[in-house]
């Protein structure tokens, strides 16, 4: 699979913005992970583009490891030939899955999930609705308001860095550089609404209610 089979796939099943550009974010910041592991970061890019294609029509609120998001969406990307490795890493990031994030590749896909969701709502926020002027302090400050982005699970955030072994400040602040060149396809910034693969209009922000796990 392409990465444009994979955009494409991504856009015939998700219509809203916010979740399009959730999961062009994800891409970003694990082609930049995959950059620092030495791997190929292609790879990398799809399980990021296609980690929540089917949740929103499969939400899964029930988290059944089985059924709905993520497991159905892995089932129609297994029929299409992505890798085994791909897919678990897929099932991985939903904590009710039962398959463990035993490769780098799926503890990086975990780590950045949530936070990608709530690094968008940080910028979306400030004054320059941008990456480019984000701390890491001031993200710090608001993971601690608990009403601040309310779908974005904290836990995750803080265990996600724990498994990929990096401190917290640190995989901030790392993210936050990965996704600064494609603020614009994530309608933030001066750039925005422009970038390859954009979401249909601007307003982007962590999907409503983001996929818990």
């Amino acid at each position: 699979m392409t990465r444009d089979e994979a955009l494409a796939l991504m856009h015939e099943h998700t219509q809203s913005a916010s979740l399009r550009q959730h999961m062009l974010a994800v891409e970003a910041a694990m082609r930049a992970y995959a950059e620092q592991h030495g791997e190929d970061p292609e790879p990398w890019g799809m399980v990021g583009l296609l980690h929540d294609f089917d949740y929103e029509k499969f939400p899964n609120h029930e988290r059944s490891p089985t059924e709905g998001h993520p497991a159905w969406g892995v089932r129609l990307l297994r029929e299409q030939g992505l890798p085994d490795a791909l897919c678990r890493a897929i099932l991985g990031h939903a904590t009710y899955s039962g398959v463990p994030r035993d490769t780098p590749l799926a503890k990086a896909l975990f780590a950045v999930d949530e936070l990608c969701g709530f690094l968008v709502a940080c910028a979306l926020v400030r004054p320059s609705r941008s990456f480019a002027d984000l701390e890491v302090s001031s993200v710090k400050k608001k993971l601690k308001d608990k009403g601040f982005a309310r779908g974005v699970n904290r836990d995750e955030v803080r265990q996600g860095a724990e498994e990929l072994g990096v401190p917290l400040d640190e995989h901030i602040a790392f993210v936050i550089q990965a996704l600064r060149p494609v603020e614009g396809a994530l309608g933030l910034g001066a750039g925005a609404g422009t970038g390859a693969g954009a979401g249909a209009g601007a307003g982007a922000g962590a999907p409503p209610g983001a996929p818990v796990g």
